[in-house]
């Protein structure tokens, strides 16, 4: 059985044949005594030895080739248990897809296969119920062929069939069809999470049977699957009302007829996500929110939708607790204002919203007024909010907790500082990604509240945030805990020092990658200041780092789990200070791109690698081909990357 689910359906099936093919020879042959068979010709023939019978029968078809297909059928299904019925499976592509075709509820039980099941072991029947209707089976490429579809179907159906199938693409020759998901249909009625990416020869058809055979689906994924339509779609609502998860993108074919449907039928729905299907409109979404009581997350994205959608969002979305909008050109200022009139989305937790022009800053205040119990709020690529805006949310809001701002670029560090001060809640988590507007200014923060509850700051490729942002920020912060200044060429020591020294909780993780300017002074400072909490330490690319930086952080950070200093001036010197240093908490060190480390390291890193998980040594040119080889044979324990 396993040898027919791992079938990968590229080699040839032969048909089997007997010594005998055609059964009505058989009647021909008769024994006499215990050791003589003697053939018994038509009158009309000359006698012939069994040896020459046999070989004048050779070339011509089996009898049992012969057999139609309904014959065979009804063979097959009385088939004893599942290991013949793999068995016949095997014997040629002809009966793998005929076995395909049998549903589980017309096999049909004989006394044989009673007695099988009570004589099964008992560690087998443990995996059965353990992996009944869990099963998964994951097929990219050139993989995903109707024969390993089938195959698969069979060999797993005596086991409860597949829980989770995933198709990603489809083999250019001979691609995945209707035909190879009618028989996962037949065969894994079980099936709860079916995804298909990318497999435009799948149409309606596939889906029907999927529908018709898998009524315990509540999982449905479609990505690029041009050949799906609303026919499809509505034959998963009528015959799969368990769907709790439905994903579609890509799908031209697909619109609001389709979503309607879903809504109508499956009452249990609850989490949609819809991206870049030009069909659907305001009448697919609202009726999907309106009619799903259950619906918690909600994913919309790139869609041809007005203010009319969110209004609907905010009126029935009571369960809602995320929603990402994204790419919505339609909808303007009107439709996300209604979210702190409705006062429908009282449970959101989670909002992501993207390259969406009606976000602006009165919307920005009607947001923070209107979701009350709003967590985690996301910016990205809105190019109307400013730092009022900014700073009406941060005083509006109630129990944010992290607040991510990822190319907004009308943001100052003005908007920020007060953003920080003025907010109400307990915000945890801090993150600017590319915000070019922020820049250094020359700002008093003396009279300003600092943000005690904040423990996360990530600033991250801020071209104009540099030294004087960081000092102002380090007196606005000073219970961080984790710091990611990745991409922030422009700070020095000088910046950096004083936001060291107002972290009074003591730093756990420190990213500095690609902070060029600093130097070892700094990890020294960084290491003696917080080396008893400092867990994780990131200075990848930082070109002025030396063998200092690492006797520093040998001699202090007895606790450092993670240390990567790939691309900095590290010689052996600097892992020979590692070595004798006690460190038994380091698990995971990459010196990835030290061209200086050399051949001579290697007993150093042998010391090391007695406690080492995880040892990246990509681009050292220095080490010997043949040194590597011994290194990694020697350290057979730790993941070496080389």
């Amino acid at each position: 059985m396993p040898a027919l689910v791992n079938y990968t359906g590229d080699d040839e099936l032969y048909p089997a044949g007997s010594f005998c093919p055609n059964p009505m020879e058989l009647g021909r042959i008769y024994a006499i005594g215990s050791n003589l068979d003697v053939y018994y010709p038509p009158p009309t023939k000359r006698p012939r030895t069994i040896f020459e019978a046999m070989e004048a029968q050779q070339y011509q078809d089996p009898a049992i080739q012969v057999l139609p297909d309904e014959l065979l059928f009804e063979i097959f299904r009385r088939l004893p248990g599942g290991k013949e019925r793999s068995s016949c499976a095997c014997v040629s592509k002809r009966w793998l897809m005929l076995m395909s075709t049998i549903c589980k509820d017309e096999i049909e039980s004989t006394t044989s296969s009673v007695a099988e099941t009570e004589t099964v072991s008992s560690d087998e029947t443990q995996d059965i119920i353990e992996d009944d209707g869990y099963l998964t089976r994951c097929l990219d490429g050139r993989k995903a062929t109707d024969v390993r579809l089938a195959a698969i179907a069979v060999g797993t159906s005596s086991r409860g069939g597949l829980g989770k199938l995933c198709i990603r693409g489809s083999n250019p020759v001979r691609g995945v069809t209707n035909c190879g998901l009618s028989a996962v249909a037949h065969g894994c009625p079980s099936l709860r999470s079916l995804s298909l990416w990318n497999v435009s020869s799948i149409g309606d058809e596939g889906l029907a049977e999927i529908a018709k055979g898998c009524h315990m689906l509540e999982k449905l994924d479609l990505c690029q699957c041009s050949s799906i339509s609303n026919k499809g779609l509505i034959a998963i609502a009528e015959g799969c009302p368990n769907l709790t998860t439905l994903n579609i993108e890509s799908c031209p074919n697909i619109g609001n007829e389709g979503l309607q449907a879903i809504a109508r039928f499956c009452s249990k729905l609850q989490s949609i996500s819809i991206k870049d299907c030009p069909l659907v409109g305001d009448h697919g979404v609202s009726s999907v929110v309106a009619l799903a009581s259950n619906l918690s997350r909600v994913k919309l994205q790139t869609l041809n939708i007005t203010d009319f959608s969110l209004a609907v969002i905010c009126h029935y979305g009571k369960a809602i607790t995320n929603l990402v909008l994204s790419g919505l050109k339609n909808v303007s200022e009107r439709g996300f204002r209604v979210m702190g009139v409705a006062q429908g989305l009282q449970k959101l937790v989670s909002l992501i919203v993207s390259s969406c022009r009606g976000v602006t800053d009165t919307s920005m205040e009607a947001i923070g007024k209107g979701c009350i119990n709003l967590k985690q709020m996301c910016l990205r690529r809105c190019c109307f909010v400013s730092d009022s805006g900014l700073v009406a949310f941060a005083k509006a809001v109630v129990c944010l907790e992290s607040l991510q701002l990822e190319e907004c670029n009308r943001f100052t560090q003005s908007g920020i500082i007060y953003a920080l001060s003025n907010i109400k809640t307990k915000l945890k988590c801090l993150t600017l990604v590319k915000c070019a507007g922020v820049k250094d200014i020359d700002r008093e923060v003396s009279m300003l509240s600092p943000c005690e509850s904040l423990r996360t700051l990530s600033i991250q490729k801020c071209p104009g945030f540099s030294s004087a942002s960081l000092a102002m920020i380090g007196k606005l912060c000073p219970q961080l805990k984790n710091l990611n200044l990745a991409g922030l060429y422009g700070i020095t020591d000088a910046g950096l020092l004083p936001l060291l020294e107002n972290c009074e909780a003591g730093l756990v993780n420190v990213n500095l990658t690609g902070c060029w300017n600093l130097t070892d002074n700094i990890v020294s400072a960084l290491a003696k200041l917080h080396g008893g909490t400092l867990e994780v330490l990131n200075l990848d690319g930082c070109w002025k780092i030396t063998d200092a930086s690492l006797v520093a952080v040998a001699n202090n950070c007895l606790v450092l789990y993670d240390l990567d200093v790939s691309k900095c001036a590290i010689t052996d010197a600097g892992v020979a200070a590692l070595s004798r240093a006690n460190l038994p908490s380091l698990q995971v060190l990459s010196l990835s791109g030290c061209s200086d480390v050399s051949n001579k390291s290697v007993p150093f890193l042998t010391t090391l690698g007695q406690t080492l998980l995880g040892l990246n040594l990509q681009n050292c040119n220095s080490i010997g081909s043949s040194t590597m080889e011994l290194l990694v044979e020697k350290l057979w324990r730790c993941d070496v990357l080389a």
